[in-house]
């Protein structure tokens, strides 16, 4: 796909009806197209443009619309499917924004109703204080929407206990395509007059086709609790009916938005279970990790999961993953089995464990078992399980793991038979599978590593592909265990279930959408899965060889020097669209727009960087709006389990506009601060009078868009001077002090309280001062942020190499500023001196617990709320903070669960971003600092931090220093 081959649609007819007769957000640009065009699959199709609607009759609109046009219309949920059901030539209807309400719940019946877009998270956090929950849990469940869940037949680990999604959806309010609406759900054998005729005559015709089909149907659907392929038509045969197993709501799951657009979802509840334990069980080899499963299940267990090998090696590769990994094994298994036990109270789950012991003794596996009975240790074992798909996507390369034979599903029994040939299968063309998930149901998640950018592969998948479904059928399995049909599975439902059942759901398809309306080439009359033409990397896929990286990426293989790399590792399973307690992604969270997204903006990198926004798209408009709310906090760098660095990515944005379009005073302004800063802390009445004297602030905005309403940040008359401290001479006990510009010029006594700190912890500080009649040193971040990246490359060279001159530690207090040498400088400087410096570089509060250091603290009776920087948080230095303020005696430390603050530099001083700075910070920050009582301690390492909760909290928070400055005995 390449979005430049045919004319921008933005100004067509159906944009500018759908403008003219919907209330909705309508995005037709070639980088909303772009965006759209893909989900987790290998499929790239560029839509016709995408619909937001605010309110189900928006939808309404916009389907009578496109079918007066002639337009396919496509519903879409978090666009996480791997088998490319959302994506198509059609108009994408995106519902994710707005249409995520609980409309009803009803705690009696234990039922609720919602809107197709409200995610499984969202919607069991409000089931919560009910003492309910929906049970359904794939991995994705943070972000993935109840409509979509319902489109894809959804599972996820506890299958076994609670069933399907169409196990659990009692009632759907539906728009067909014919414009009616009709709420499908248990009806009666006698319709009676409340059904319209219309209506009426459509269900007669399905129950007719159930009765007429129900012989083959019996002889034909594989008898596997994990079958989501093709249309659930066993719901219309007479006998389903007779069992109680009739509702129509069923064969409206899983058919992927072919047959109708769900407008509301009745849903079953289930009581939570408050208590879990988790025994983790090791075995040598993949086998016989497979041919226990069937054992384990006897137990009675809620899940049994998967984690092999190759999870187990890339786990902890992965920083964030690490240290649960090493607590997860013991000694060197090659594969894991996680067993769950759910209940409500601890003893019965404690002796489910000893089973689990025992059983495992009597397969031959004494000691075998890692007990996971504590909520944190459990919690970290779920986001690693959660995370296996993206875990195995890390994979650096254009061989990387594809989903296409992902979720076949067998009984246990066969389970170790089937994965071992299935296994040779890959070893005879040369590549091998990633395996993990759900062994308790038979349905393990394999992916084959394959380069989709070449022939050569993508014949290969297909041959893999026959072969593995003919083992299937052969095992009398389901070739669709979970992610359902799509692109990648649609053309072998007539192989799996026989051409009488594949005509019959192509009659079922042509009873509710004759004009192939809706998501039309998926269940039935699909495109072959392997046409390279609807691929991402379709045939002449390239990079842009005119764009020069102004970075290094060269840990990724690829063009650009890897920068193109870097930005396809990028999976568009969308773990940046989650909502908790972590950074990513902040600027989502407000806007809920695709385009700030990670994700979002992956992918129109990707196009740019590929010439599908057309030449010069590096530094075109399209690019600048994707990367504008990006605040560079670092969280996807840690938190996206295949790395996507778009802090970095944003910096070769920056750099490409700059060197095209120039910057603005502003920009010129801000990113030379470091340098001018020094004269102007000499007169501080002169600098701050912006702030002073009444118009000069409106006059700012003005003229260089600073918003008025903020207060910058205020020069001190004593400011911090590198003479306070000696030079380094390598002494022992010798640290270097490395004063950032923001607490040197507006909070020196934060630099001079870790002075302090150090000296009463036993070391001896310095200052490392550059070259005589030279500024301090700088590391580079304002200059960075405006694009002007060789001039922070040289500021990056000064820096080290006048640091190199000692082996002493480095000691930073501004985490953005101290982490800027152990990230940045390495992509701005590769080479040894760079990681020489970058290893010994750590934040106060990390050097000193990593030493162990005694301080001398007295007691301090109070209570500190602390806010992490999104730094602190992205490398790691946040828990040492916690760490260290807990020292004291008689302070209670209460972390902050929040995100980015939403100052972030000078995102927040911008009059164009000061909503969404203030919007960020009203989602966590602030509600818990008001909530704080009048004497409680605000601490915030950061000096944006604590510019933002002053201003719209008007609460003084502290650096940690001064905390445990006041506390030194």
């Amino acid at each position: 796909m390449n979005v430049t081959t045919r004319p921008s649609i933005g100004d067509s007819r159906l944009a500018a009806r759908l403008r003219r007769e919907t209330q909705a957000e309508v995005l037709f640009s070639a980088a909303d197209r772009g965006r759209y065009a893909t989900d987790a699959s290998i499929y790239q199709i560029e839509p016709y443009g995408v619909l937001v609607p605010r309110s189900i009759e928006d939808v309404q609109a916009a389907m009578a619309i496109c079918r007066e046009e002639g337009i396919p219309v496509l519903p879409r949920g978090g666009g996480t499917s791997q088998c490319g059901q959302t994506v198509n030539r059609a108009l994408v209807l995106d519902c994710t924004k707005y249409l995520r309400a609980v409309i009803e719940v009803d705690t009696a019946a234990a039922r609720a109703r919602v809107q197709p877009g409200i995610t499984l998270g969202a919607l069991n956090d409000a089931l919560k204080k009910h003492g309910l929950f929906f049970p359904v849990d794939p991995s994705t469940w943070q972000r993935c929407t109840i409509g979509g869940m319902a489109g894809n037949n959804s599972c996820g680990s506890k299958s076994i206990r609670y069933g399907l999604m169409a196990d659990n959806v009692t009632a759907i309010d539906a728009l067909l395509a014919d414009g009616s609406r009709f709420t499908f759900a248990d009806l009666p054998d006698n319709l009676g007059a409340d059904v319209p005729a219309p209506m009426a005559d459509l269900i007669q015709r399905l129950r007719a086709l159930g009765a007429r089909e129900a012989e083959e149907i019996a002889a034909r659907f594989p008898n596997q609790l994990r079958r989501v392929g093709g249309y659930n038509i066993e719901c219309l045969t007479p006998a389903a009916r007779a069992e109680g197993r009739g509702n129509l709501a069923r064969l409206l799951v899983g058919s992927e938005g072919t047959l109708a657009f769900s407008a509301a979802l009745d849903l079953k509840l289930w009581p939570i279970k408050p208590r879990k334990m988790l025994g983790i069980c090791q075995f040598p080899t993949f086998r016989a990790a497979m041919a226990a499963a069937q054992h384990l299940v006897t137990l009675d267990p809620e899940a049994v999961e998967l984690v092999d090998r190759t999870m187990i090696d890339l786990g902890r590769s992965i920083p964030i993953y690490r240290a649960t990994i090493d607590r997860m094994v013991k000694g060197e298994p090659d594969s894991l089995l996680i067993v769950e036990f759910h209940g409500h109270e601890d003893a019965p789950l404690l002796r489910a464990l000893d089973g689990l012991d025992e059983m495992m003794a009597d397969l031959g596996y004494p000691d075998a078992v890692v007990r996971a009975t504590d909520a944190g240790f459990q919690a970290a074992i779920a986001e690693v399980r959660e995370a296996g798909l993206n875990i195995m996507m890390s994979m650096k390369g254009d061989g990387k793991p594809v989903s296409f034979i992902e979720d076949c599903a067998v009984a246990l029994p066969d389970l170790a038979d089937y994965t071992e040939r299935l296994n040779a299968v890959f070893e005879r063309y040369g590549t091998k599978g990633t395996w993990y998930a759900h062994a308790s149901v038979g349905c393990l998640h394999v992916r084959p590593v394959l380069n989709m950018k070449d022939e050569a592969d993508v014949r290969k998948m297909r041959a893999i592909a026959e072969e593995c479904f003919a083992l299937v059928r052969e095992y009398k399995g389901s070739h669709s265990g979970e992610h359902g049909d799509g692109i990648v599975r649609s053309e072998f439902n007539e192989p799996m279930f026989g051409s009488r059942i594949t005509r019959a759901f192509e009659e079922v398809k042509d009873s509710f959408d004759p004009n192939a309306l809706l998501n039309p080439g998926r269940v039935v009359r699909p495109p072959r899965m392997d046409d390279r033409s609807l691929f991402r990397y379709a045939p002449g896929y390239a990079a842009d060889d005119a764009i020069t990286p102004v970075l290094d990426w060269s840990e990724h293989p690829g063009p650009l020097g890897g920068f193109l790399g870097a930005v396809e590792m990028c999976n568009n399973n969308g773990t940046c669209r989650k909502f908790d307690a972590n950074v990513m992604c902040p600027s989502y969270r407000v806007t809920r727009d695709e385009q700030h997204l990670t994700r979002g903006r992956a992918n129109t990198l990707r196009l740019a960087l590929t010439r599908q926004l057309g030449p010069d798209a590096l530094a075109s408009d399209e690019v600048a709006a994707a990367m504008a709310l990006c605040v560079s906090c670092k969280g996807c760098k840690r938190e996206c389990p295949t790395g996507v660095d778009m802090a970095r990515m944003k910096v070769e944005v920056l750099a490409a506009r700059a060197s095209r379009h120039g910057i603005s005073w502003r920009e010129r302004i801000i990113a030379t601060m470091p340098r001018w800063a020094r004269w102007a802390s000499l007169l501080p009445p002169i600098a701050n009078a912006r702030d002073a004297i009444p118009g000069l602030a409106a006059l700012s905005e003005r003229v260089l868009g600073l918003a008025a309403e903020r207060r910058l940040p205020r020069f001190r008359w004593h400011a911090f001077h590198d003479a306070e401290l000696r030079a380094p001479d390598g002494r022992e006990g010798e640290v270097i002090l490395l004063p950032d510009a923001f607490n040197r010029y507006f909070e020196p006594e934060n630099l001079r309280a870790a002075i302090r700190i150090l000296r009463a912890a036993g070391y001896d500080p310095a200052v490392a001062r550059p070259p005589r009649g030279m500024r301090p040193l700088d590391d580079g971040r304002t200059l960075l942020a405006a694009g002007l990246v060789e001039q922070a490359r040289a500021e990056a060279r000064r820096t080290i190499e006048t640091l190199s001159a000692w082996n002493s530690p480095v000691i930073g207090i501004e985490p953005s500023s101290l982490t800027t040498l152990r990230d940045e400088f390495l992509a701005l400087l590769p080479g040894e001196p760079a990681r020489a410096i970058a290893a010994r570089a750590f934040l106060l509060a990390e050097f000193l617990e990593q030493e162990k250091a005694a301080l001398p603290l007295k007691p301090l009776q109070a209570e500190a709320h602390i806010h992490g920087h999104c730094h602190q948080k992205a490398f790691g230095a946040f828990p040492p903070a916690i760490a260290l303020l807990k020292r004291i005696p008689g302070l209670k430390v209460a972390p902050i669960a929040s995100s980015c603050c939403g100052m972030a530099g000078a995102f927040g001083y911008q009059a164009e971003t000061l909503g969404v700075s203030k919007a960020m910070a009203d989602l966590a920050l602030l509600p818990a600092v008001r909530a704080a009582a009048p004497d409680a301690i605000i601490v915030a390492d950061g000096t944006s931090c604590r510019h933002q909760i002053a201003d719209l909290a008007g609460r003084e928070a502290l650096h940690s220093v001064r905390v445990l400055e006041k506390a030194l005995a």
